[in-house]
């Protein structure tokens, strides 16, 4: 019997009916399986943004609530470091490190600069805890981390590291402004605070995955221990914390705008200390190794809003962030499950078909 003349020779209802319930059955399925992947895949993408991306919302900002007044302490600083912030991210080296071309030695240097600076400051919260303009924010289990530093460095170059490094006249600059402000001006900490761990806990994440994915570093971690916060289980709800803890400072409008201008002098240190390094890497002759996350690529090197850019893209709707999505989909075993049950169901349906 011809399959088609088999099947036009029942009744309508009854094919109609076996036809739409298997489809339902198949999307159901997929409809289940997909939520799943995409809950997971949100953290091969980048953190935080991807709830709002997906509500088409556009860059989230981390729980800021829309009541805050444009002179809460923490309106001010992001809105008086916005202009640098954006020239920092658009620094020759923070640029190639976001595409992945990032050379070891330099990334050690990094490290290095980093543990002189977090040791600094760390060293001037010590001091000054119980301040009460820096006490609502001492969060040291949190958030410290020149031991985590220690730690990387003491991968990169072993036991005897200490003997090793030094510090750069870039970061001793940065080092010396934190040790004067902790000693003359504790207030001006909270600047500095916010500067570093902020960024830390967000585009610093970003950050983790190139280097980790560049550098083939380890999968437990080894190397990248700066960028895990243990202590924090979600990072967009400690920046909420810290950013509410900060409007709670009982500050005059004086010294908010103080502590602005310090946030941007925190800025220009860490440019200075970029600026460092993409001079020392002219003279370094290593290979670069170019594995960075591909969603750079073709950006021309305006990677300005790195940090939001999935988010970005998903919420205009754009193709390069629903191609990125459905290659984490596909890498992820659960999908790859999903896709062969897709096809096999779309297979065994049009086998039925045609008998």
């Amino acid at each position: 019997m011809s399959s088609k003349a088999g099947l036009s020779s029942w009744p309508p209802n009854i094919h109609q009916s076996s036809v739409q319930l298997s489809f339902c059955l198949i999307r159901d399925l997929l409809s289940v399986g997909l939520l799943q992947i995409l809950k997971i895949s949100r953290e091969d993408l980048l953190p935080d943004q991807m709830e709002a991306a997906a509500n088409g919302r556009g860059p989230v900002h981390d729980g800021k609530d829309d009541a805050l007044s444009p002179e809460d302490l923490s309106e001010m600083l992001a809105a008086g470091t916005k202009e640098i912030h954006e020239k920092a991210e658009n620094t020759q080296f923070v640029k190639d490190f976001l595409r992945g071309r990032i050379r070891k030695e330099l990334f050690k240097r990094g490290a290095v600069a980093l543990y002189y600076t977090y040791s600094a400051m760390e060293e001037e919260i010590e001091r000054n805890k119980d301040h009460p303009h820096f006490a609502p924010l001492y969060f040291p289990v949190e958030l410290h981390r020149h031991e985590a530093l220690a730690r990387d460095l003491q991968y990169f170059y072993g036991p005897d590291w200490q003997s090793q490094v030094s510090c750069s006249q870039a970061t001793q600059r940065y080092v010396d402004r934190i040790q004067q402000v902790g000693q003359e001006d504790p207030v001006l900490l909270v600047a500095h605070a916010y500067t570093r761990y902020m960024g830390d806990l967000s585009g610093g994440q970003v950050l983790k995955k190139v280097a980790q994915r560049a550098l083939k570093l380890p999968p437990t971690g080894e190397g990248l221990e700066f960028y895990q916060f243990d202590a924090i289980h979600s990072a967009k709800a400690f920046k909420q914390l810290y950013r509410s803890r900060m409007n709670e400072l009982d500050l005059d409008l004086d010294t908010k705008k103080r502590l602005v201008d310090e946030a941007v002098k925190a800025f220009l240190f860490n440019m200075e200390v970029f600026d460092e390094l993409e001079e020392i890497g002219k003279s370094i002759q290593e290979e670069v190794l170019d594995a960075g996350m591909e969603v750079h690529g073709g950006m021309g090197g305006d990677i300005s809003k790195c940090p939001y850019y999935a988010a970005k893209m998903a919420a205009s709707g754009g193709m390069a962030y629903f191609c990125q999505l459905a290659m984490a989909v596909l890498r992820h075993p659960t999908g790859q499950v999903l896709f062969a049950t897709w096809f096999a169901a779309l297979a065994g349906l049009a086998a039925w078909y045609l008998m």
